[in-house]
């Protein structure tokens, strides 16, 4: 496995599918990156040389684009200020509710969590059979 950045990815894989195992770097970021460096975006990963490799670091950080611990700082700063700030964001951030417009009367599981239903508990003294 390749070392990028920190970051292992996979060496069997075209470069252009690697870069995206970096959090902050999607497809087209990868594509935006490999076209900056002038490398063939169809190479195996493992077959970069350092330079090649270092060419990528250095157009990372020379852009300015934030990957790993410092985007997801960033991303968890703004939720922080949202729900410092009260607004209506930060408020749905804080409840666990979706933040995007979604409707939440039906669906949202993911945001909300399981369906919590009032259940009924049944007679220890019942027969057995149907409910």
């Amino acid at each position: 496995m390749a070392r990028l950045l920190g970051i292992e990815i996979p060496n069997e894989k075209r470069i252009e599918a690697s870069l995206p195992y970096i959090y902050g770097i999607g497809p087209s970021g990868a594509r935006k990156i490999l076209e900056q460096a002038e490398i063939d975006p169809n190479i195996r990963t493992g077959e970069l040389s350092d330079e090649q490799l270092s060419q990528i670091i250095h157009i990372v950080n020379s852009n300015g684009i934030l990957i790993e611990g410092d985007l997801r700082r960033e991303i968890q700063a703004n939720m922080k200020r949202l729900q410092q700030i009260n607004c209506y964001r930060g408020i749905l951030h804080r409840r666990g509710m979706p933040v995007r417009g979604q409707r939440t009367k039906t669906n949202a599981r993911t945001r909300k969590g399981g369906k919590r239903t009032v259940g009924v508990e049944r007679n220890p003294n019942a027969k057995k059979g149907k409910v």
